[in-house]
């Protein structure tokens, strides 16, 4: 019992987890709840930038890695092209 009254009052000093129930002044309960909306919006804004700064990070990455394959797979038809020809050379002299 000690232990949980404990880790609700270590509660208390992190935003976004205070207990706003305690409060027994309307004013001070109003307060903070307002502080703990206040925290999460900001922590909530923060989380969608960086959300979306990894999502365009991954976008770019994409599009560089289908630039190299499209690249890759002309490389790889040239070469296809080469050998064939190769061979059709290699069959005339027979």
């Amino acid at each position: 019992m000690l232990a949980l009254s404990s880790s609700r009052a270590s509660g208390q000093d992190i935003p976004g987890l205070e207990g706003c129930t305690a409060e027994k002044q309307m004013e001070r309960r109003t307060g903070c709840l307002q502080s703990n909306d206040e925290f999460l919006q900001q922590s909530l804004s923060k989380l969608s930038r960086d959300m979306q700064a990894k999502l365009t990070a991954s976008a770019r990455a994409l599009a560089a890695a289908q630039a190299e394959i499209a690249t890759l797979k002309s490389a790889v038809e040239k070469l296809n092209g080469d050998v064939a020809q190769l061979k059709v050379e290699a069959a005339a002299k027979k």
